[in-house]
């Protein structure tokens, strides 16, 4: 049988992770999990089969990929639900940068600013 790649986990350094931690669990429905007395401490962030992982930046503000390289996401979510998503998420008061649409890749999509100024894509290729 060939190898597969089945999920994927986010990784986000953050200046203040229950604040973060916050956000994701009021604004975007995530389960909130501390893991603040570990040798590397995190905070896990679970909704459905999506996990974010939070870790503690030192210090460093977090730059996110279009401030670092002039464009980029620095996450993309894959949901096939994306008006229902979007709605929920505007409801909630959290800033949409694009609105759903359909990229020229080939994916229909819309894009959000975390609380850090991340901006995360939630999104599926079509046909």
């Amino acid at each position: 049988m060939k190898p597969e790649l089945l999920e994927s986990h986010s990784v986000f350094p953050t200046l203040d992770m229950r604040r973060t931690a916050a956000f994701y669990e009021e604004k975007l429905k995530f389960r909130v999990v501390e893991y603040l007395d570990v040798a590397e401490p995190h905070v896990c962030l679970y909704r459905d089969s999506t996990e974010i992982i939070l870790t503690q930046s030192n210090g460093q503000k977090v730059i996110p990929n279009r401030e670092l390289y002039g464009y980029g996401y620095d996450a993309y979510f894959i949901t096939k639900q994306q008006e229902e998503l979007e709605q929920e998420l505007i409801d909630a008061g959290v800033t949409i940068v694009r609105s759903c649409h359909h990229s020229d890749y080939n994916n229909k999509e819309f894009v959000i600013e975390d609380i850090d100024g991340r901006w995360i894509a939630f999104g599926i290729k079509q046909g």
